[in-house]
């Protein structure tokens, strides 16, 4: 199989699907690769390193998309690149699709097979191609807020942690997942005081065992969500619904409620935001301000931490990407149920009913015979 690899074209967007280390994998599995020039550089590898180990470097990204039977990126394809889909590609990337029509109609139209990372899910219903990410776009969450809570940066002129004598920060995390918890750690660390809110009694139990004194746990229903952005300096939404859109926990009649130069970061806002007064942004131009609450919404954040975002991510899509390329896309969705969970298209059809019912659109169950 012949696997591509353009540049990244979101802006602020320096990832890279797959690293030199991968690219030899396919190789060595007896594969081609061909890698977009430049495409490494903004995680800090460079073209020599992807020729030294066998891959060949193409100078456009429509002779990448041409010529390959699976395209691996690491976000959905924008629009200047719905002309590269066609029905015999494989796309295998992060897409969203949910928070995303636009793009659900064009690869549908295309008829591409589209295999999202976000999707693939274990028989514990653990997403292990979301996950690194998860934790990088968590633990950088709680620096990104603490940065902004800074006065010259629009904050309330806050310390994470406080002094001796002066109250910390009060922090509140919606959701309990991979991201919140991630996000948890960072602030219980730096001696914030933390809320961690999610409607999985179980899983608040187990929050509640491993995490230091400093974190509490709380049930989130409207009216305890409600109260507790009103004395928070920070609010993280660590929201997911796998494959779907994010619900709005926070709504602009309750950021009303909020403190004056309190920071929310919105890590859902990929998948349309927990919070209703969010929208997404870029590294360049991350921050806006509704109701005097600094808003964070760069839909990428593990970008901005390229070099340890592309290994991690590697790291986990690397083996599937691998088992698609020895076996073909059919033998190996049907050899794989984790993987046939990342289907989300195929042969111009709606293959994943959370997107389905996002947009209304007829959905197909996935017929691998």
């Amino acid at each position: 199989m012949l696997i591509g690899v353009p540049k990244e074209i979101k802006p602020d967007e320096y990832r890279v699907a797959l690293p030199p280390g991968g690219a030899k994998e396919f190789i060595k599995h007896g594969h081609q690769v061909i890698v977009e020039t430049n495409a490494g550089v903004g995680s800090g590898f460079t073209d020599a390193e992807y020729t030294k180990h066998g891959a060949e470097i193409v100078y456009s990204a429509d002779e990448v998309w041409r010529r390959a039977d699976m395209i691996m990126k690491v976000k959905e394809p924008l629009s200047a690149e719905f002309g590269y889909l066609r029905d015999d590609l494989i796309l295998y990337t992060y897409l969203h699709l949910a928070a995303a029509e636009k793009l659900t109609h064009a690869m549908l139209e295309s008829g591409v097979a589209g295999i999202a990372y976000e999707t693939v899910e274990l028989s514990d219903r653990s997403l292990p191609l979301l996950q690194p990410m998860s934790e990088v776009a968590g633990r950088m969450a709680t620096q990104v807020a603490a940065n902004y809570l800074e006065k010259p940066h629009g904050g309330r002129g806050k310390l994470m942690g406080g002094i001796p004598g002066v109250l910390p920060a009060e922090v509140v995390i919606l959701g309990g997942g991979t991201v919140g918890t991630q996000a948890a750690h960072v602030a219980a660390g730096m001696g914030a005081n933390v809320t961690i809110m999610d409607i999985n009694l179980q899983r608040l139990r187990f929050l509640a065992e491993i995490m230091p004194a400093n974190v509490r746990t709380l049930f989130a229903n409207s009216a305890n969500i409600a109260d507790a952005i009103t004395r928070a300096d920070v609010v993280i939404g660590a929201i997911l619904i796998t494959g779907a859109r994010a619900p709005h926990l926070v709504t602009r009649d309750m950021l009303k409620t909020m403190q004056k130069g309190s920071v929310i970061v919105d890590v859902a806002v990929d998948q349309g935001g927990c919070i209703e007064t969010t929208h997404p942004t870029t590294h360049s131009d991350p921050i806006f301000f509704v109701d005097d609450v600094l808003h964070y919404g760069v839909a990428n954040m593990p970008g901005a931490v390229p070099r340890t975002s592309t290994i991690g991510l590697s790291n986990a899509t690397l083996q599937y990407g691998l088992k698609i390329a020895n076996m073909g896309l059919i033998d190996a969705l049907k050899s794989d149920p984790t993987l046939a969970k990342g289907a989300n298209t195929y042969q111009g059809k709606l293959v994943y009913e959370p997107v389905a019912r996002a947009f209304n659109l007829d959905y197909t169950p996935l017929e691998l015979g």
